[in-house]
Order: C-alpha cells, then structure tokens, then sequence
C-alpha cells in the first residue's frame, strides 16, 4: 500500500479532476448521438484517461528531476527526494504508456490510430519549457484531448460540439497554469526556463491568462448554442465563469500566497460543477 501511495503522490493522481468531468461530458454527447450506454467502453475511457495522464505526469516528474532538485519547492517530490528511484519511475512510465494503447485497441479503430499521437502530446510538454514559453498551451493541448477523445470512443467521429469544449479545456487549462507558473518564475529564469511568466512578468502573464479564460468563456458559450441546451447548462456557464473570475481576485502580482487556491481548489470544483450541470442538462 506505500509503493501504491508513492505512485499516486508522483502522478498527483488527484488532479485527474480537472479534465475527467469533461471526459464525461463528451461521452455523454456521444450517447445522445443514439448509441447506447455501454459500462465496459465507459470504464475502458476512464482507464485511457488515468493511464494517459500517469504516464505524462510521471515523464514530467522523470525529464524535470534534476531541475525540481534545485528549486525548493519541488525538491520534496518523490524522485529528487529519493522516495522513487528513477528507473522505477520509467518503467511505471513505460507500464501507463502500453497499457494506455492496449486499452485503445479494445475501444476502436481510430482511438488505437491516434494513440500514439495522443501519447506524443501529452509527453511532449515536458520538454516545452526548454525552449518555448508556450509550454503552457501544450500542457492545454494535452487535457483538451479528453471531451473529444471520449466522445471518438462511443462514436468513431469528429463532431464539432465536443471539439468545441475541447477548445474550452484548451483556453482554460493553458490559463491556469500560468497563474501556477507564477510560482517559478524567479527559478525558472535563472534556470534559462521559458514560461509566460519569465517572458511577460507577473502582471503580464495575468493579462494573458486573463485573455485564454475570457476564450474559453466565449467556446463554453458557443457549445451552448451549437448543443441548444437548456437553462440547466447556463446555470452552470454561470457558475463555471464565476470560478474563473474568482481565481482572478485570489492572485496578485504583489501576493502570490493563494496561487495553491486559484489552481486546486477553485479550478477542481469549476470542472466538476460545469460537467454535473452540463450532464443533467443533457438528460431533461
């Protein structure tokens, strides 16, 4: 149960709750399309999100160990604390990635074709920040992957209304992490880190997560009209753009000691909120 404990605490398996809601959400639309609910497919898609997500990040941790080592506040993570060894963190990389195309082969056709591509993106972050501070729209990228991922397992084809809110996780994932990144910005310049925070400073890497949140506002709102939802969905719009504004109001540029706040809480509780809503809305 300790080696169990350590894994999840290396993949931080708790913020799975940031995309699995609207992993939910495209599996929901697909069903709505007349295919029927299947527990096993629904149980594969949400083995697909959390061995996807362990693998990225666990490569995250492995690429990035020796510069976590140098900043004090990631030097108690598992592998430069020496709680994890990093082969053994490789080969649970290695694992998560096997078994993520092996659960694609049982779901359909294109999720196993586009497999390794899915793979490609949400591993590929990890090395962004070296050389682009658009890191943080990979990271975007990457969870934006799952209302469409979901919905291709039911259906086996693109539709623009899940691609929509793919575009929402996009703006909003790649804008809270810059308020993350704000954390390291002093680190992550002296360590030659690219990020938006290291290219703009603090009180412009606010505007620019402002900016990605106010698009995400505008595709939530677009997949509203695209899907004609009922109220149902608006009143969870409401309260989705509400959470958006208040991480807004809990950071700024002289106090960066709610960051933990506006990243966790307030963006966890927006994702399972928006998705609940949403969800109902699709049933009524």
């Amino acid at each position: 149960m300790s080696a169990i404990k350590k894994y999840l605490s290396l993949v931080t398996f708790s913020h799975t709750i940031f995309a699995l809601p609207f992993a939910c959400i495209g599996f929901v639309l697909a069903l709505k399309t007349g295919h029927t609910f299947s527990m096993k497919l629904f149980v594969l898609v949400i083995l697909c999100m959390v061995f996807a997500r362990s693998a990225a990040m666990a490569f995250n941790r492995y690429i990035d160990r020796k510069f976590d080592a140098l900043n004090p506040r990631t030097a108690v993570r598992e592998i430069p604390a020496g709680i994890i060894n990093p082969n053994n963190a490789l080969f649970f990389i290695i694992i998560n990635c096997l078994l993520f195309v092996i659960i694609t082969w049982f779901i359909n056709s294109i999720c196993f074709y586009l497999s390794p591509v899915a793979l490609f993106v949400v591993l590929f972050y990890s090395y962004t920040k070296r050389f682009t501070p658009l890191c943080h729209l990979v990271l975007g990228c990457g969870l934006a992957l799952a209302p469409i991922g979901a919905y291709l397992a039911v259906t086996g084809e693109f539709a623009w209304l899940p691609l929509l809110f793919s575009f929402t996780v996009f703006c909003w994932v790649s804008g809270f992490d810059i308020i993350y990144a704000l954390q390291d910005e002093a680190f992550d310049r002296s360590n030659h880190l690219k990020s938006i925070p290291v290219l703009f400073g603090t009180k412009g890497a606010l505007r620019v997560s402002e900016v990605l949140h106010f698009f995400a506002f505008t595709f939530i709102i677009s997949a509203g009209i695209v899907g004609q939802f009922n109220w149902l969905y608006w009143i969870g719009v409401g309260l989705f753009s509400m959470l958006l504004i208040y991480q807004h109001t809990l950071v700024k540029p002289a106090d960066l000691s709610k960051v933990n706040r506006a990243f966790f809480t307030t963006n966890g509780i927006a994702s399972v909120v928006f998705a609940l809503f949403t969800i109902v809305s699709l049933f009524l």
